[in-house]
């Protein structure tokens, strides 16, 4: 069966969610939970838990236990032109401590409560994170190398249009870059326009492979990524989008998953119930 892998290398272009206003939630602490990692993590806000993944980046994975996680991980490791796949996961533990690090404070949370789905218990939804001295923690990743500007976006709380606070952050990615912070340090600048060209024809590939597996009908807003790829033509960054930007009320819905191909958009309707 066609896979397609739709890489963004610069950083993937992810439509805003809804005009929804976003709650404050001031005096927010870091709660303990064994998932929490560089983007996403438990807070605890008046008695509240809750599990919050962060907008407009994407920290290195942490660990891969599915060949989806496998993909995504070389994936990662392409753009940031590693060659070695465990860079990532060195990078996304020390993610997961300069996020700690920082919300060691209360914090505020704006968040509009859209669903961020994940493997998460209890599920996640997606926030900005202002630290306790006034700064995004979203951009202190990129801005230190470790995150890159990528994933689901919305107007930042200050009203800054998304187009432009996602190039301002793609800015960030690139100074960042630059200047070899954080995991950009490890970067083989001799290899990066060949590691991201595999990435181009790993896409390739993909949607040359046909197999004909699962024809069934499966449920959009429930099927795992795995499944979502026995689709025509969704390869893995359309199956994670597509887990992103869920739930799907019906086939016009579709239209807010990014340069969606018109027959890849014909099959998933042929293929899934809403």
């Amino acid at each position: 069966m066609k896979r397609t892998l739709i890489l963004a290398l610069a950083g993937v272009v992810a439509l805003s969610c809804s005009a929804r206003e976003l709650d404050r939630l001031d005096g927010a602490k870091l709660a303990a939970y064994g998932g929490n990692d560089g983007d996403s993590f438990k807070t605890l806000h008046n008695g509240k838990e809750q599990i919050i993944r962060l907008y407009y980046v994407d920290c290195p994975e942490t660990r891969a236990t599915t060949e989806a996680d496998n993909r995504r991980v070389r994936e990662q490791a392409r753009h940031f032109g590693l060659s070695d796949k465990n860079q990532i996961f060195r990078y996304g533990k020390a993610a997961t401590a300069f996020t700690q690090k920082q919300l060691s404070k209360p914090f505020t949370v704006h968040t509009a409560y859209a669903d961020a789905l994940g493997r998460s218990k209890g599920g996640r939804v997606y926030g900005f994170v202002t630290t306790a001295d006034g700064k995004d923690l979203a951009a202190l990743l990129v801005e230190n190398g470790y995150a890159r500007a990528y994933g689901f976006r919305r107007a930042l709380p200050d009203g800054t249009p998304q187009k432009e606070a996602a190039a301002r952050l793609t800015d960030k990615e690139t100074v960042a870059a630059l200047k070899r912070k954080g995991i950009w340090a490890q970067t083989d600048p001799d290899r990066l326009v060949e590691l991201r060209a595999a990435s181009r024809l790993e896409e390739a590939e993909l949607n040359a492979i046909d197999t004909p597996a699962h024809t069934g009908i499966l449920k959009i807003n429930t099927a795992t990524e795995d499944e979502l790829q026995t689709i025509n033509g969704v390869g893995p960054a359309t199956a994670r989008r597509i887990v992103e930007l869920r739930p799907f009320k019906n086939a016009d819905d579709l239209g807010r998953l990014p340069r969606l191909p018109a027959k890849t958009k014909t099959n998933i309707i042929e293929r899934v119930a809403f």
